[in-house]
């Protein structure tokens, strides 16, 4: 679900990888969340990770019988400090991406969501055109579809607040920026915050996310034009992994095939998001 400003290091990461690796026998691994990306992950009272992810990392590793620790880390130095070794595994709504595929590995998709806008529930932008329908996009298939025509009408002149380093920052600054105000933000409650006061007209986010955000605002906030699914995100949420570590990914897609077979992602993305994000 989101892009990194890390593209530009691209030669240096390159080399690093270059070099041989010894085999590896996986019995502990580290992965890191970023703690504060509800439902999919969130730091608990006592410290501890809780939502969606963690949970679903437990099953994992418990399938692959190695013992696993989460730790939080901030969100847009995760691929760099992957690569430097700090951690062994990413598990924060990370979309497959191609600009991503260049540094790092993934995992199979555990889940897929679409993205969608919002905004104040009783503001001028409410119910625009699409409200309530969910459209799908192809890769490429931007300013020429019908449905992000409609929203650029609705949304010229307007402020738009973005997490910065996502994959939904582009799609918002490649279709919208010509037109409107692009605001960027650390993280997403900060974002949530001035739309909630009014500094931004609309934000943009994963959907799952903003559901839970919704809940955490009092209902003030409100999805706002289509949502918007489909290849134009990539294959899905998957884990990042360093291109060395073959045999973890490999590890892990086993583990995630099995909760997926047996209805355990299904299971659990339910109990936490509230809707099925199995990928398709």
């Amino acid at each position: 679900m989101r892009l990194f400003s890390w593209v530009v290091c691209l030669p240096a990461v390159a080399a690093l990888l270059a070099g041989p690796v010894s085999a590896k026998e996986w019995k502990t691994v580290t992965i890191t969340l970023e703690g504060a990306y509800a439902p999919w992950n969130t730091t608990n009272a006592d410290g501890t990770l809780g939502g969606f992810e963690p949970e679903l990392a437990k099953v994992l590793c418990a399938r692959m019988n190695v013992e696993c620790k989460l730790v939080a880390s901030d969100w847009d130095g995760m691929i760099t400090a992957l690569n430097a070794g700090k951690f062994d595994v990413i598990m924060d709504a990370l979309a497959i991406t191609d600009e991503r595929r260049q540094v790092i590995d993934f995992s199979i998709p555990y889940a897929s969501t679409p993205a969608g806008f919002a905004t104040a529930k009783n503001g001028s932008l409410a119910n625009i055109s699409g409200t309530g329908t969910t459209v799908s996009l192809d890769v490429g298939e931007n300013k020429g579809a019908p449905a992000i025509k409609a929203l650029r009408t609705a949304l010229k002149g307007k402020a738009i607040g973005i997490m910065t380093a996502t994959a939904y920052a582009g799609f918002i600054r490649d279709n919208f920026g010509d037109v409107a105000d692009i605001q960027e933000y650390k993280t997403g409650p900060e974002r949530d915050l001035d739309l909630q006061a009014g500094r931004i007209d609309v934000g943009f986010d994963d959907a799952v996310y903003f559901s839970s955000a919704f809940d955490e605002m009092g209902g003030e906030l409100v999805f706002t034009g289509p949502l918007i699914g489909g290849p134009v995100w990539g294959e899905g949420e998957a884990l990042g992994l360093r291109k060395s570590d073959t045999d973890l990914r490999d590890m892990f897609n086993a583990a995630i095939r099995s909760a997926l077979e047996d209805g355990t992602v299904r299971t659990l993305s339910e109990k936490y998001l509230k809707t099925d994000v199995t990928p398709k």
